[in-house]
Protein backbone atom coordinates (compact mmCIF):
# COMPACT_ATOMS: atom_id res chain seq x y z
CA UNK A 1 0.00 0.00 0.00
CA UNK A 2 1.38 3.41 -0.93
CA UNK A 3 2.58 5.85 1.72
CA UNK A 4 0.02 8.54 2.44
CA UNK A 5 1.29 12.09 2.79
CA UNK A 6 0.12 14.57 4.67
CA UNK A 7 -1.31 17.82 2.88
CA UNK A 8 -0.62 20.69 4.13
CA UNK A 9 -2.52 23.07 1.82
CA UNK A 10 -5.62 22.59 -0.43
CA UNK A 11 -5.55 22.95 -4.10
CA UNK A 12 -7.07 26.64 -4.43
CA UNK A 13 -4.27 27.97 -2.07
CA UNK A 14 -1.33 26.24 -3.70
CA UNK A 15 -2.49 27.00 -6.97
CA UNK A 16 -2.61 30.81 -5.80
CA UNK A 17 1.15 30.67 -4.21
CA UNK A 18 2.57 29.32 -6.74
CA UNK A 19 0.62 32.22 -9.46
CA UNK A 20 1.85 34.83 -7.07
CA UNK A 21 5.51 33.83 -6.19
CA UNK A 22 5.87 33.65 -10.28
CA UNK A 23 4.60 37.29 -9.87
CA UNK A 24 1.28 36.43 -12.88
CA UNK A 25 -2.48 37.69 -12.06
CA UNK A 26 -5.14 35.60 -12.63
CA UNK A 27 -5.89 36.40 -16.19
CA UNK A 28 -2.02 34.97 -17.21
CA UNK A 29 -1.94 31.61 -16.42
CA UNK A 30 -5.33 31.45 -17.72
CA UNK A 31 -4.42 32.89 -20.98
CA UNK A 32 -1.58 30.00 -21.07
CA UNK A 33 -3.71 27.12 -19.59
CA UNK A 34 -6.38 28.39 -22.70
CA UNK A 35 -8.93 29.20 -19.57
CA UNK A 36 -10.22 31.84 -18.05
CA UNK A 37 -9.81 34.17 -15.11
CA UNK A 38 -12.52 33.67 -13.63
CA UNK A 39 -11.82 29.70 -13.66
CA UNK A 40 -8.49 29.97 -11.94
CA UNK A 41 -10.27 32.11 -9.54
CA UNK A 42 -12.97 29.40 -9.18
CA UNK A 43 -9.87 26.83 -8.55
CA UNK A 44 -8.10 29.24 -6.48
CA UNK A 45 -11.40 29.79 -4.03
CA UNK A 46 -11.21 26.11 -3.60
CA UNK A 47 -14.93 25.97 -5.22
CA UNK A 48 -13.28 23.15 -7.55
CA UNK A 49 -10.50 20.88 -8.53
CA UNK A 50 -9.36 21.19 -12.58
CA UNK A 51 -9.81 17.96 -14.52
CA UNK A 52 -6.78 15.97 -15.37
CA UNK A 53 -6.06 17.80 -18.59
CA UNK A 54 -6.66 21.38 -17.60
CA UNK A 55 -4.44 20.55 -14.87
CA UNK A 56 -1.80 19.61 -16.75
CA UNK A 57 -1.87 22.84 -18.57
CA UNK A 58 -2.23 24.79 -15.80
CA UNK A 59 1.47 23.09 -14.30
CA UNK A 60 2.80 24.07 -17.88
CA UNK A 61 1.46 27.61 -17.06
CA UNK A 62 2.86 27.86 -13.83
CA UNK A 63 6.34 25.46 -15.04
CA UNK A 64 5.87 23.54 -12.09
CA UNK A 65 4.72 19.15 -12.32
CA UNK A 66 1.17 18.70 -11.99
CA UNK A 67 2.53 16.51 -8.82
CA UNK A 68 3.80 19.94 -7.47
CA UNK A 69 0.54 21.41 -8.05
CA UNK A 70 -1.51 18.59 -6.28
CA UNK A 71 1.10 19.01 -3.47
CA UNK A 72 2.45 15.05 -3.77
CA UNK A 73 5.67 16.77 -4.34
CA UNK A 74 7.80 19.52 -2.73
CA UNK A 75 8.24 22.27 -4.88
CA UNK A 76 11.80 23.70 -6.14
CA UNK A 77 10.65 27.50 -6.92
CA UNK A 78 11.62 30.19 -4.61
CA UNK A 79 9.14 32.71 -3.83
CA UNK A 80 9.19 36.35 -4.95
CA UNK A 81 9.24 39.13 -1.84
CA UNK A 82 5.18 40.11 -1.73
CA UNK A 83 7.26 44.27 -1.80
CA UNK A 84 6.28 46.27 -4.58
CA UNK A 85 9.65 47.20 -5.91
CA UNK A 86 10.63 42.67 -6.17
CA UNK A 87 7.00 41.93 -7.75
CA UNK A 88 7.57 44.64 -10.66
CA UNK A 89 11.33 43.35 -11.11
CA UNK A 90 9.95 40.09 -11.66
CA UNK A 91 7.36 40.84 -14.39
CA UNK A 92 10.10 43.28 -16.06
CA UNK A 93 12.06 39.59 -15.90
CA UNK A 94 9.68 37.43 -16.93
CA UNK A 95 9.21 39.66 -19.99
CA UNK A 96 12.44 38.85 -21.04
CA UNK A 97 11.69 35.15 -21.50
CA UNK A 98 9.73 36.53 -24.69
CA UNK A 99 12.41 38.32 -26.71
CA UNK A 100 14.16 36.64 -29.21
CA UNK A 101 17.08 34.70 -28.24
CA UNK A 102 19.93 36.78 -29.39
CA UNK A 103 18.54 39.57 -27.10
CA UNK A 104 17.84 37.08 -24.10
CA UNK A 105 21.63 36.39 -24.59
CA UNK A 106 22.30 40.52 -24.51
CA UNK A 107 19.98 40.99 -21.65
CA UNK A 108 22.24 38.44 -19.67
CA UNK A 109 25.14 39.68 -20.69
CA UNK A 110 24.52 43.11 -19.33
CA UNK A 111 23.05 41.81 -16.27
CA UNK A 112 26.20 39.89 -15.23
CA UNK A 113 28.25 43.17 -16.16
CA UNK A 114 26.41 45.45 -14.07
CA UNK A 115 26.34 42.84 -11.09
CA UNK A 116 30.23 42.00 -11.56
CA UNK A 117 30.34 46.07 -11.51
CA UNK A 118 28.88 46.22 -7.99
CA UNK A 119 30.60 43.37 -6.34
CA UNK A 120 33.35 43.81 -4.20
CA UNK A 121 36.55 42.35 -5.95
CA UNK A 122 37.99 40.41 -2.54
CA UNK A 123 41.04 39.52 -4.23
CA UNK A 124 42.18 43.25 -5.17
CA UNK A 125 40.46 44.84 -1.74
CA UNK A 126 43.10 46.96 0.27
CA UNK A 127 43.09 45.60 3.81
CA UNK A 128 41.75 47.72 6.26
CA UNK A 129 43.54 50.78 7.07
CA UNK A 130 45.46 51.12 3.85
CA UNK A 131 44.92 53.73 1.39
CA UNK A 132 42.29 52.48 -1.79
Amino acid sequence: MPKEKKQDQNFGLRLATLRKARGLTQVQPAALAGTTQRTISYYENDDGIPPAAALIDLAKALRVSSDELLGLRQTKTEHVEDDAETRRLWKRFQMVTHLPEKDQRAVIRLINSLAAVGTPRLKNRPASGEPA
